[in-house]
């Protein structure tokens, strides 16, 4: 069968590119073609577009960007009336894909999202075009059923992919000598993905080092970007850089000072204290403080459903909360022990589905009914 995949950003590359491996082991001829990145084409995809093209952070960056967006949906949407799949396959990224969904049901194509909005913390209107264009929808956090089903929209629930990634993760037994790191604790410093958040959140995340001299603060940075590109935006030399190995340096870590986003809910699924970060240009902050209308910012707290670890937003992002904080994690045996305690909680409560797995089976048995 013909599978179409649209997967914006980097965690929709990796949970794709998981997905698309479990589909080709069910699915002995399938071919895969889509929006993604380099992960899913290791996987078999023809990468039409790939996602770091259009890799904007906030409202303003989208707006002044809103040309590019007009140009990819435009070929995607004549790529995928020339390849005529079989099932339209989207994977979160709502603003590009629910505005896809509805071209894609316009043509007859059978729809399926994978990785559900997060309409629970904002647009939950979106549930309208959801019933409309999406003929199912696979969730995977454990509170989005519950959620569904006020609105009387039946979902299937997979767990969370990153347990499944995470789990199988063996690390690299050279990877402290190969980076040149020394004998120190590691603190990991995940900046982001987006050029514009590691430009604007690095710095003050790199400021602190000096504040823990017993330590050695890396930074799990992206060929994407260069060396020099991380070291203009943290504004020193004095840093330490690991290309593409993330979950080896998440292996190695005491703690982490973590961007806001996928990265924080994979630090925490390794049982890394951490510190979630996040700020962005006023503008875009006023105007998602507006609309947004849930209590925490990360999945780790928002599974949990209380503050199970810190978030320094916007104007409490600072290098003095920053410490404050951190000693608390490295030098409060009681603190950290009962962080450790949540973030084990929190991976009973991902449960130890095959996330990928099971979707793939939903998806096949859907599109041969």
């Amino acid at each position: 069968m013909k599978y179409y995949l649209i997967a914006g950003e980097a965690s929709g590359d990796l949970h794709g590119s998981n997905l698309l491996r479990e589909i080709a082991s069910i699915d002995s001829e399938a071919s895969f073609r889509g929006f993604g990145g380099d992960k899913m084409a290791t996987q078999g995809m023809d990468i039409i577009i790939h996602y770091k093209k259009i890799a904007f952070m906030g409202f303003k960056e989208v707006i002044l960007n809103l040309f590019t967006f007009m140009k990819a949906f435009r070929v995607v949407k004549q790529d995928i009336l020339k390849f005529k799949p079989d099932v339209l396959i989207l994977i979160d990224y709502p603003g590009f894909n629910l505005r896809m969904a509805k071209f894609a049901k316009q043509h007859g194509l059978k729809v399926i999202y994978y990785i559900s909005p997060q309409l629970w913390a904002w647009k939950e209107g979106r549930i309208n075009a959801i019933r409309q264009y999406v003929d199912k929808m696979i969730c995977i956090l454990p509170f989005e059923k519950d959620y569904y089903a006020k609105w009387n929209y039946k979902v299937d629930y997979v767990g969370h992919p990153l347990m499944e990634t995470i789990e199988i993760h063996k690390p690299a037994p050279d990877f402290i000598r190969k980076n040149s790191l020394n004998e120190k604790p590691i603190i990991a410093i995940l900046p982001g993905s987006r050029k514009q958040e590691i430009q604007k959140i690095l710095p003050v995340l790199v400021s602190v080092q000096k504040e823990f001299p017993a330590y050695q603060f890396v930074v799990a940075a992206t060929s994407n970007f260069s060396s020099g590109f991380y070291k203009t935006s943290a504004g020193t030399e004095d840093i330490k850089l690991v290309f593409d190995e993330t979950y080896d340096l998440l292996s190695h870590a005491q703690a982490g000072l973590i961007t806001s986003g996928t990265a924080t809910l994979e630090t925490a699924l390794f049982g890394i204290p951490l510190i979630v970060c996040y700020s962005t240009t006023s503008f875009t902050y006023y105007i998602s403080k507006s609309f947004i209308k849930i209590n925490y910012i990360s999945l780790v707290n928002l599974i949990l459903d209380k503050p199970a670890i810190k978030e320094l937003i916007q104007h409490e992002l600072t290098a003095e909360n920053i410490t404050k904080e951190l000693r608390k994690i490295l030098e409060d045996d009681r603190y950290r022990d009962e962080m450790l305690k949540n973030l084990a909680n929190l991976k009973a409560l991902l449960g130890e589905e095959k996330a990928s797995s099971k979707a793939a089976e939903i998806i096949y048995r859907f599109i041969s009914q």
